[in-house]
């Protein structure tokens, strides 16, 4: 089983995140009232001060699964995985959990989250806990023409949904020093 996790600031591990984010992609973890976890690739993701709030804004097309159990809990966890765990990564961004039991698939761990209501992924290096404060549908009118072009070509455009980092977790070997 992993190390016990420690709490940090949501700034603290930020570069870690979004080098994650862009190389391998990071796990968003949803669930629905019927309270079975499912993780989701994410490699598009903001982090930053919105509201005077630490927000972690996720990126999900309204065809996933995951875009109705965000809509029907309102909380969900960002994940960055370990590079040696890449291949439950890429299985859980080629498979829908309409279809399968991801943590099943990979022999990831859900593990409770301290302040809502979704795990966090125990194998996780660093895990962020979110509760939705406001989501919105990215509006193809308003969109960069080049972007809009390469990015949906299929028109299924994302919604973004603005999450209030409550608290981030992380292992202790990760974590920056004097924390």
């Amino acid at each position: 089983m992993p190390a016990a996790k420690i709490e940090l600031p949501y700034d603290a591990l930020l570069r870690e995140t979004m080098t994650a984010m862009t190389d391998t992609g990071i796990l968003l973890v949803t669930q629905g009232k019927n309270a079975k976890p499912n993780a989701m690739t994410i490699g598009w993701g903001l982090i930053g001060s919105v509201w005077s709030q630490p927000i972690f804004a996720v990126l999900v097309r309204p065809s996933r699964y995951s875009h109705g159990l965000l809509r029907e809990n309102g909380d969900f966890t960002v994940n960055v995985m370990p590079t040696v765990l890449e291949k439950a990564v890429n299985h859980c961004g080629a498979t829908s959990g309409r279809d399968t039991d991801k943590f099943r698939d990979t022999g990831l761990t859900p593990l409770a989250s301290l302040q809502v209501k979704t795990p966090i992924i125990a194998e996780s290096l660093i895990a962020y806990e979110c509760r939705t404060v406001m989501s919105n549908e990215v509006l193809p009118a308003t969109l960069n023409t080049l972007i809009r072009e390469t990015a949906y070509g299929s028109g299924d455009f994302h919604t973004i949904f603005y999450g209030r980092i409550l608290t981030v977790r992380a292992d202790p070997g990760i974590a920056p020093r004097g924390k």
